[in-house]
Parts: structure tokens; sequence; C-alpha cells
């Protein structure tokens, strides 16, 4: 007997997937930018809250470690979400609208690209952060939800996921990060 709720979602995550067919332009753009700044010498910055740093965290470790060669040069790339001690020391000291902008103030160089993750487009630090990023004059891609939110005209490339299921969204938001970090390794190593 199955279970009629079970198979309606693996559906609904199957049609959100073949939706990105749609957008594949998108996804392209993304993956020429971010592989011109890194041939370039620049590297990648991302961030996100909740899932969406777990996406961060997971894109910049298959590009630093590897997605299908661990014996590649590394991708310079690093997740804005990982360092403990600045992200609770700076969102006590001062807010966490700016944790992700300060970071970007820092450690961003206009050969950079910041990777933004947003299922719903009003993360107030990813905005922040890619509006930071446009006045170092890096490029942005930012990855949200099917209406963009308030992020939608902020950065260079949007890959807007045709949902406005949460769910939905995050499973294409990891699945199309995969994508680009095997696209761009493998555009690296031949």
């Amino acid at each position: 007997m199955k279970n009629k709720k079970l198979v309606i979602d693996i559906e609904e995550s199957i049609e959100t997937k073949r939706s990105l067919l749609l957008i594949e332009d998108k996804i392209h753009n993304a993956i020429q930018i971010i592989y011109k700044k890194l041939s370039q010498g620049g590297k990648v910055l991302l961030c996100g809250n909740g899932g969406s740093a777990a996406d961060a965290q997971h894109m910049a470790a298959e590009l630093m470690g590897g997605l299908r060669s661990h014996d590649r040069p590394p991708i310079a790339s690093l997740a804005l979400t990982t360092d403990t001690s600045f992200i609770t020391a700076w969102s006590n000291d001062t807010d966490f609208e700016s944790v992700f902008s300060r970071q970007v103030q820092g450690l961003g160089q206009p050969e950079d690209v910041l990777v933004g993750i947003t299922t719903s487009g009003n993360s107030e630090n990813v905005i922040a952060a890619v509006k930071q990023a446009k006045y170092k004059n890096m490029k942005t891609v930012v990855f949200t939800g099917q209406s963009g939110g308030m992020i939608k005209d902020l950065a260079d490339i949007t890959i807007y996921i045709p949902s406005n299921n949460t769910q939905r969204i995050q499973e294409a938001h990891i699945m199309t990060g995969q994508i680009i970090c095997g696209l761009i390794e493998e555009n690296l190593m031949s």
C-alpha cells in the first residue's frame, strides 16, 4: 500500500527539479561568471541561513575538496557561515543583519564572487552581503525561490527555483549547487 503523501512529495520534488531545465541559461551564466573569476585568481564566498547555510557550506566543501576528483588543486572557496566565533561575537555585539556583509567587507576582492542562498529572497543578512559585494565590485550570484523576494534585482545572476514550496526550493538549490560545482571542477581540470 502506497503512502499517498509520500508519493505526492516525491512527484513534486521531481517536477521542481525537472523545471530547472527552464532556467538552464541562468545556471549556465552563473557557472560562466564563477569560472571566469576563479580563472582570474579569485575565490568564491558563500552565505545563507539555516538550510541555506548548510548548502553554502556544502558547496564550499565541494569546491575546496573536490566533487569528482580529489587529485585536483583546491578551488578557493569559503562559506561565511562557518566562523562561529566571529558570527556569535558580531551578532551579539552589533547585529545579525550585517554578519555576512562584514565578512565580505573584510575578505572580498573585486576578482571574487559572492554566492548568496535565500529561499525566500528576503534574508536581510544575505541582501546586505550582496550589496556589500556589489560595492566592492565583486560579481554576485543568488539562489532563491520563485518570487525572488527583495533580493531579486540585486545580483548579477539570480537563479529562481520555479516553486513556492520551501522544501522543494531547498532540494533544487542543493541540486543546482552540485551541478555548478561539478561543471566548474570539470572546466578547471580540462
